[in-house]
């Protein structure tokens, strides 16, 4: 395996983005290891908030939701995937598994041993932070999903993500930032673009943005397939509490929420909201009611 490493000049001054970087090396199940990057603020021995970003973001995409959460009294956590934002980018499309996407992250929390964890996940952060919730859920305490899914490749995709899929493996230049900025709702500036594409120099960074869209199971068969269904049977007994928070113009994901609603207990009784004009990345177009979604699921679930 054999990884890049965006330059550290790509990532100045970045608007919006004052956070120190964190690093971890987590292994590459070849005998070899990867330098992940992490977002870390709030108190070392608080309550953790997890933000799981997707595909083709990094955590860049939570940048307006981590301080208000780390000053309500939060560590907040907003790891980059390997492939993406400060993380290395192993170049061959062939490195990158549904499986080993979970097993990076898995290390991550296993090295900082984060507890009493509070899941925010979104897109890719979904179909591995769930994945996680339940091989993993002793360290876990709640979950929110938005935009999101557990799929097990039983059940058609849907036409817009295959329309998605396709696209992403036939445009000859992944433009990263315009692809963001085309699903969400509100303008995004020039300079957030900049900031979306700055992880990427050239195409040669972009093996895991391209490969991510091939890696979502769409048939029964599909290599991951066995592993998500085996989470879902965790998670359809799991009575930890669970709030949806789609969003109302992500023709996407949209099928999920119903899903998660009618097969996870730990959905009963929630306060499950709809994100007005929010598209697909939410986080980008309503950071400041999601921060709010987010602390009073916390505060309504909190035991005495």
């Amino acid at each position: 395996m054999t990884p890049l490493r965006t330059p550290d000049s790509c990532f100045e001054n970045l608007p919006d983005y004052p956070f120190s970087p964190h690093y971890i090396e987590v292994d590459d199940t070849e005998g070899g290891s990867l330098r992940m990057h992490y977002v870390d603020e709030g108190s070392q021995t608080a309550p953790v908030i997890l933000l799981m970003h997707g595909e083709p973001t990094w955590s860049y995409l939570y940048r307006k939701m981590i301080s208000p959460l780390a000053d309500a009294g939060f560590r907040v956590i907003a790891p980059d995937l390997i492939g993406f934002g400060r993380s290395d980018k192993p170049s061959e499309r062939s490195d990158y598994s549904y499986q080993r996407h979970v097993n990076w992250v898995r290390d991550l929390l296993a090295q900082l041993d984060l507890q009493n964890i509070t899941l925010f996940c979104q897109d890719w952060g979904g179909l591995i932070g769930l994945r996680l919730l339940a091989e993993e859920q002793n360290r876990f305490t709640r979950a929110i999903a938005a935009n999101t899914m557990l799929p097990t490749g039983d059940h058609a995709p849907g036409d817009a993500f295959l329309q998605w899929q396709h696209l992403s493996q036939h445009i000859p230049v992944f433009t990263v930032g315009k692809i963001i900025a085309g699903a969400c709702v509100k303008p995004v500036s020039a300079e957030t673009i900049k900031a979306y594409d700055a992880p990427f120099p050239d195409e040669s960074y972009k093996a895991g943005a391209r490969q991510f869209p091939m890696l979502v199971p769409t048939s029964a068969n599909d290599p991951a397939a066995d592993a998500n269904r085996a989470a879902w049977q965790v998670l359809s007994t799991m009575e930890k509490p669970f709030l949806t928070a789609f969003s109302d113009k992500d023709p996407i994901t949209a099928a999920g929420e119903p899903l998660f609603r009618k097969l996870i207990p730990g959905t009963k009784g929630q306060a499950h909201t709809t994100i007005v004009d929010g598209g697909h990345f939410l986080q980008e177009d309503q950071s400041e009611e999601l921060v709010e979604v987010i602390l009073k699921f916390i505060a309504d679930t909190a035991t005495s």
